[in-house]
């Protein structure tokens, strides 16, 4: 294994919506503007920033997450990704020290095992040199987390920026600069988060953050205190007896899709992508795969699909293998329910409607053990099923509390349905999961 020499941080906050995001877009713009190859990395189990960074880096983004997957397996991931790129950015989840339990799973975490160093996003709307004491505690918390330097996100302009300056300075935390209140940063909010890429001229908007950031945020020196020396490995491929064909759906409707999941399935035999909003026909596959996404904002037009929606029910009736996750557990009920109250018809493979009536977030990692299987993931949806079908009792699932937890998984024939969002970028997991269901 060859040592490399690139630059790689973590961008943390110490709370949710502080701006991390904004901040992680702009700088991988600016990074991509300077003609530098950007590696984007996402702490926890989110898929919808991943999306955003492959957008601007045009590379894909890998979750970064020590509660779905092994210690070994996450350091392994970076340095396949890292070694190859010129920068890589880490976007951290929730507070730096928010975990499942404590600090476990979270950034801090992330940034301790990685050993990368933490650039700290404070959202500075409604203060001024009362950072000092918030920026020192970060600081000083824990010394196994290096704490390389402060943006500051919302400054008012100049004389507001000198007193956060005093702050930090005086807290002994690098400054980097600032990011400053400006209209046209505002993006409107929707379901988990920003909205799809692609939408609302978000490009823009990225393009106008990457501008402010190189003029008020110290680029030169940003990259200089995170060098860091990283271990090239290469992905070993798995002895594969028989070469798969599997159809994954991806469209505007099903698209959440974990970046590690992706890799094993392709190691795994010919990856074929396929669109159930789209396309009247299946591609000829050993596996189908329906990811989470949103079928509800689509359900019209996948209820019009009357084609494919028959050739999924009659591929599963057939007894071949179907993962289904999240929203591609809801097409495969009989209704989708909005919440306006309309009905659309889905697949029928399974006895349960879907609602959005009455809407309730149902959030949270999920350790699903049942058969000869182990799988985590992570539950987050705003729907609510009705309806008579059985799920199957083979299968208990647990909160990253080990507590009891109300999460079903369907089973007809081979096909495997539940709410939760798999993570199987550990291959023995994914392994197991096929062959539990006879590939």
């Amino acid at each position: 294994m060859n040592k490399i020499d690139t630059n790689a941080f973590l961008i943390a906050a110490p709370k949710s919506n502080s701006g991390k995001t904004m901040i992680t877009l702009g700088l991988m713009q600016a990074f991509v503007n300077r003609g530098l190859k950007v590696q984007p990395f996402k702490c926890g189990p989110d898929y919808i920033d991943p999306m955003h960074h492959t957008k601007i880096a045009g590379q894909p983004s890998y979750n970064l997450d020590m509660w779905m997957a092994d210690k070994n397996h996450v350091q392994e991931i970076f340095n396949q990704n890292a070694s190859s790129s010129k920068v890589s950015i880490a976007e951290g989840v929730m507070g730096l020290f928010d975990g499942a339990q404590k600090d476990v799973g979270s950034s801090a975490a992330v940034a301790r095992l990685l050993d990368l160093p933490v650039i700290l996003v404070v959202d500075a709307s409604s203060t001024a040199y009362s950072v000092a004491p918030l920026l020192y505690g970060f600081k000083n918390f824990d010394k196994s987390v290096d704490l390389a330097g402060v943006i500051f996100n919302k400054v008012a302009g100049e004389s507001h920026f000198q007193f956060l300056k005093e702050a930090a300075i005086d807290a002994e935390v690098p400054v980097l600069g600032y990011m400053p209140r400006d209209q046209r940063l505002a993006i409107e909010s929707r379901h988990l988060g920003l909205h799809l890429p692609g939408e609302n001229q978000n490009r823009e908007i990225v393009d106008v953050a990457a501008d402010l950031l190189e003029k008020h945020v110290d680029i030169d020196l940003l990259m200089e205190i995170t060098k860091k020396e990283i271990q090239s490995s290469t992905n070993q491929n798995i002895d594969v007896k028989k070469r798969l064909k599997i159809a994954l759906a991806y469209d505007e409707a099903f698209n959440f899709s974990y970046q590690a999941n992706r890799d094993v399935l392709a190691e795994l035999g010919e990856l074929l992508e396929f669109s159930p909003l789209n396309d009247e026909e299946l591609p000829q596959a050993d596996l189908l795969w329906l990811p989470g996404g949103y079928p509800e904002l689509f359900a019209d037009k996948l209820s019009s699909n009357v084609k494919m929606k028959q050739a999924i029910a009659n591929y599963i009736n057939d007894g071949k293998v179907l993962i289904a996750e999240c929203g591609g557990m809801m097409y495969l009920g009989k209704n989708i329910i909005t919440k306006e109250g309309e009905t659309y018809s889905m697949t029928g493979v399974f006895d349960f409607d879907t609602s959005f009536e009455n809407m309730k977030l149902h959030l949270g990692y999920r350790d699903l053990n049942g058969c000869d299987i182990n799988i985590k993931g992570h539950e987050f949806h705003y729907s609510n099923l009705i309806g008579e079908e059985k799920a199957g009792t083979a299968y208990k699932a647990k909160t990253a509390r080990g507590l009891d937890v109300e999460m079903p998984v369907f089973r007809k024939k081979n096909c495997w349905a539940s709410y939760m969002h798999l993570y199987l970028g550990e291959r023995v997991r994914m392994l197991e999961l096929l062959k539990e269901l006879g590939l």
